[in-house]
């Protein structure tokens, strides 16, 4: 009995969604294309640039680690993460470049990350202008294989990758797939929800069930709808019939 009840209320559900079909596909529309503009005409596009460095540990002049130089090391990148974006380093960038904006700002604009167990350290810097990207990366870098060697007193970081310019290059944000895309389900979210709004806010009886439900009477009889053309073709056929009886009686 309960999935009887349960395919029924699905299927009233089909049944006023494709009611109100136009109304959901319409504000659908309405969405992804105001969601597309924006991106494409009031964002701001933000590219990144990323450089790479790598934290080694070398003690008197030897080449060869063994595997406590080796985790020493890996410990030793979580320090420098936090090292490479603190205002210590920062304020001397924006110092070099010219910046005008503060460490704190700037820190936002930097992520530093690195793959487990591994002394590569990846430095990714967003800005709305490639160029100046590049060259936050660069300084960032610069500046921290510099100030390491008095604020932990080792000369442990090398440069494996430098950050470059690539002309033609895409921003990283916005993306406008990805908005249209949640544009999308929001507007379907919407659609339905007025769609819901709407028929609550029906209070016309548009049913003998409904009638049962609300009042509890009994069901004499129903009238039944009769179509533009059922009407058109009786009032054709009664005009012939008058016709009739008028040659008739004549």
């Amino acid at each position: 009995m309960d999935n009887l009840e349960e395919s029924l209320n699905i299927s009233e559900l089909f049944k006023l969604v494709k009611k109100r079909f136009v109304l959901i596909v319409g504000i659908i529309i309405l969405c992804v294309t105001g969601a597309g503009y924006a991106s494409y005409n009031f964002l701001t596009p933000i590219y990144e640039a990323s450089t790479q460095i790598l934290i080694t540990q070398q003690k008197d002049g030897q080449t060869q680690f063994n595997s406590q130089d080796l985790q020493l090391n890996l410990q030793l990148i979580n320090t420098y993460n936090v090292i490479i974006t603190s205002p210590a380093i920062l304020s001397k960038v924006i110092e070099d470049l010219g910046l005008d904006t503060t460490p704190i700002d700037l820190q936002m604009n930097i992520r530093v990350s690195n793959e487990q167990n591994s002394q590569v350290v990846n430095i990714s810097v967003q800005d709305p202008s490639l160029h100046q990207a590049v060259n936050i990366a660069n300084s960032t870098v610069e500046v921290f294989q510099e100030e390491i060697k008095s604020l932990m007193n080792v000369d442990n970081v090398k440069v494996l990758s430098p950050a470059t310019y690539v002309k033609n290059s895409l921003p990283v944000k916005p993306d406008p797939i990805l908005n249209m895309g949640i544009a999308t389900i929001v507007g379907l979210m919407i659609g339905v929800g007025i769609t819901f709004l709407l028929e609550y806010l029906d209070t016309t009886i548009k049913s003998e069930k409904e009638v049962d439900e609300l009042f509890a009477l009994p069901i004499l009889g129903l009238v039944g709808v009769i179509s533009k053309k059922e009407v058109r073709k009786s009032k054709k056929l009664e005009k012939q019939r008058i016709r009739k009886r008028r040659l008739g009686g004549v």
